[in-house]
């Protein structure tokens, strides 16, 4: 009732100015409105439509399949862990890439398990999981859904800055994908999988081997370039600074929580801002 509420006086907010598409607009609200009030259920909503675009894209192995019969085993005991329910499949793509969603899908491409043993797969397979169980995935959703806010907002205004605006919206699925984790909350991914590997019984050698062989890759490919540089995250691992690091991240998790409690919230002031200034320029 109250998130019904909030959209229809953001609206009412927002379509006071004048060159607004009253039905973008409202959808721009809605959006704003949805990214500050998601409960987990809607999450796990948002996240499995997205998983379901995602697999629809690509080869996923069959049942059967090398990748898939070596992806089952690997995660035979591990569908259910610290609270979650995960599902794994493989897709059958050359790339080097993994990846999570907060509904505890998890992909893993050919082109990571043609490079790593099942150890190094398994320290990756557990970094995901660390994304999910340490809500950075859930984080990701409601940061696409901020975007999608902002750009809708922008897109409501019937002039060549909406057009722009238009011309530039993706999909949520490829917004959830695209969207780079932080350099601490990939820290806390690597401790999480660190631990998990020797929960089972593995040496942490093999998430130090897994690393630096996405380091070597890292020259060569702008993706894994773009992430925390995996040299220095397998010697954080070595070092095993566990207790100062998680104090460390745990105050920079607060935050960045507020923080993003604030860019949500000003995204109504600044399509406001926007329409105001609309509304200036020369007809």
């Amino acid at each position: 009732m109250i998130r019904y509420f909030l959209i229809t006086l953001f609206s009412m907010f927002l379509v006071s100015c004048e060159n607004t598409n009253v039905a973008v607009m409202t959808d721009a609200a809605t959006d704003a409105v949805t990214a500050m009030t998601l409960s987990d259920e809607d999450v796990k909503n948002f996240a499995q439509s997205a998983a379901y675009d995602l697999d629809s894209k690509h080869h996923v192995a069959p049942t059967g399949n090398p990748y898939d019969a070596r992806l089952r085993k690997l995660v035979a005991d591990h569908y259910k862990k610290d609270g979650y329910s995960f599902n794994f499949k493989a897709y059958l793509t050359k790339d080097v890439n993994a990846f999570a969603m907060a509904d505890g899908t998890i992909r893993v491409f050919a082109g990571l398990m043609d490079l790593m043993n099942d150890e190094e797969l398994l320290f990756v397979i557990g970094h995901e999981m660390g994304h999910v169980v340490k809500n950075h995935s859930r984080k990701k959703v409601v940061m696409a859904y901020s975007t999608s806010a902002l750009r809708k907002g922008l897109a409501s205004q019937e002039n060549e800055i909406g057009q722009i605006a238009s011309s530039v919206i993706g999909s949520f699925a490829e917004q959830l994908t695209h969207a780079q984790f932080s350099q601490h909350e990939e820290r806390q991914a690597d401790r999480y999988a660190a631990d998990f590997l020797e929960a089972e019984g593995y040496h942490v050698s093999s998430a130090v081997s897994a690393l630096n062989k996405l380091a070597a890759l890292a020259r060569q490919h702008t993706f894994l370039s773009s992430h925390p540089d995996p040299e220095a995250r397998a010697k954080t691992i070595l070092q095993r600074e566990h207790s100062a690091g998680e104090d460390q991240d745990s105050i920079l998790e607060k935050v960045l929580q507020y923080a993003q409690k604030i860019v949500i919230g000003l995204f109504a002031l600044i399509s406001h801002l926007l329409s105001w200034v609309m509304s200036l320029l020369p007809r």
